[in-house]
């Protein structure tokens, strides 16, 4: 299976692409699925009873009613894995080989989908093997974030058959691949489900993920070529070390970066978690809710691609990044009136404000923690920035969904408020930074 690297860069960005393609199915059914299938936090309300946790009667009627929590759970599950397993991954490919640990990841997504839209065909009160349908949903995310913890094993795939030069072009086909991925996936998702308000969850989206996993799982068992050699750099990553963040956040030229990085991706997570749930609060179907989603993808990724990618070397790392973040703050604000007024044309509206502001932000935060690093301390910095907006990740979606059965304009308004901190975080910051040596 030798090949020139220029096939390579293309085999790997398709496994990755379909593969990603199954994510973006799912993802926009999940909080629907996991509501339907009566999530509860029953088990919360009895719990924090049994360690001697007082709570009032209402506040534990509320609990035992509310199922914010569990869906947040549900959400984050798959995040909590992949921050557990991608350095696991990673360290073991540098030792059996890049294509073993993809071929597993694409095997263990193909089972998980399948396992997902068996489950969805189910009633909220069937059992399988002693275990709830909502339970097996969590086995089912928790599969796919085990098997999806891979992205980093393709990224060192992806450096292992570049040089230098090449480097940041191959890496960014990963990026492409996650915009395709997010805009398709919901598209083909759409065109298996019915647009019926009051159907049950299909089982089509699952298994249709399923397969496009095992299109990726025979392209690269047929196609893929083995990238790691003697010269390879390492895939390692680590975990969150308390120890290099409590370094990173004592340095004042770091510290309002790494935060901002931190508060932006909860934000963003709180907004991504519980849009699903809004647009089943407008009584938007869910044909429409995926194509919702593939909206989003697509602004996401045009503006990525194209708006920021333009926009950044004439405006600079600062400004653009307090852009987004004022943008950011706008789109939420917006998006909780709109979810007061239940008015579906205003939300397509409003939804782009919060979208470009989170495209403008990214790479800019990431850019200026670069540039504001030492070349001996660029790895561990940025390893940081990584943990930071993993943590983010896990939390967001707990936070949103959780508050979300307080209001369903609340998870918005709390998220503004939280990145109208990023802004001034953001806008304490001197316009240029020093490069250090």
């Amino acid at each position: 299976m030798n090949s020139s690297p220029r096939t390579r860069l293309l085999l790997i960005f398709l496994v990755v692409v379909i593969d990603l393609l199954g994510f973006g199915i799912v993802l926009p059914l999940l909080p629907r699925y996991g509501d339907y299938f009566r999530a509860s936090d029953s088990w919360l309300a009895e719990g924090l009873a049994a360690i001697g946790f007082g709570l009032s009667e209402s506040a534990a009627a509320h609990l035992r009613s509310s199922d914010g929590v569990t869906l947040g759970l549900l959400m984050a599950s798959f995040s909590a894995c992949q921050f557990v397993f991608a350095p696991i991954w990673g360290r073991v490919s540098d030792r059996i080989g890049r294509r073993p640990i993809l071929l597993l990841g694409l095997a263990g997504s193909t089972l998980s989908y399948l396992l997902f839209g068996y489950v969805s065909a189910l009633s909220p009160d069937a059992m399988l093997a002693g275990l709830c349908p909502l339970g097996w949903l969590f086995v089912a995310r928790i599969g796919a974030g085990v098997a999806g913890a891979t992205i980093p094993t393709a990224q060192a795939y992806i450096a292992d058959s570049t040089d230098e030069t090449g480097r940041g072009k191959g890496m960014a086909l990963v990026g492409a691949a996650f915009g395709v991925g997010f805009t398709l996936g919901p598209l083909l998702g759409a065109a298996f489900v019915s647009n019926d308000r009051m159907a049950p969850p299909s089982a089509a989206p699952g298994y249709l993920a399923a397969a496009l996993s095992g299109m990726a799982f025979l392209l690269a068992l047929v196609r893929l070529p083995e990238s790691l050699r003697e010269q390879s750099q390492a895939a390692r990553r680590g975990w969150f070390s308390l120890s290099e963040v409590k370094a990173a956040l004592s340095r004042p030229m770091i510290r309002p970066l790494l935060l901002t990085m931190f508060l932006t991706t909860f934000a963003f997570a709180q907004f991504e978690s519980t849009l699903s749930l809004l647009t089943k609060h407008f009584g938007i179907a869910q044909r429409n809710n995926f194509l919702l989603f593939a909206y989003i993808g697509l602004v996401l990724t045009l503006s990525q691609g194209i708006l920021v990618r333009r926009l950044l070397p004439r405006l600079g790392e600062f400004r653009m990044a307090l852009t987004g973040a004022t943008l950011m703050v706008a789109g939420l604000v917006l998006l909780g009136v709109t979810a007061q007024m239940e008015s579906t044309q205003m939300l397509y509206a409003v939804l782009p404000v919060s979208v470009i502001g989170f495209s403008a932000l990214t790479p800019s935060l990431q850019a200026m923690l670069s540039l504001n690093s030492s070349d001996e301390e660029q790895g561990g910095v940025l390893g940081v920035g990584q943990s930071m907006t993993a943590m983010a990740r896990i939390l967001g979606p707990i936070a949103g969904l959780t508050l979300f059965n307080f209001g369903v304009a609340i998870p918005y308004w709390a998220a503004a408020g939280v990145m109208g901190l990023g802004v001034l975080l953001v806008a304490a910051l001197p316009a240029k930074r020093p490069v250090q040596a």
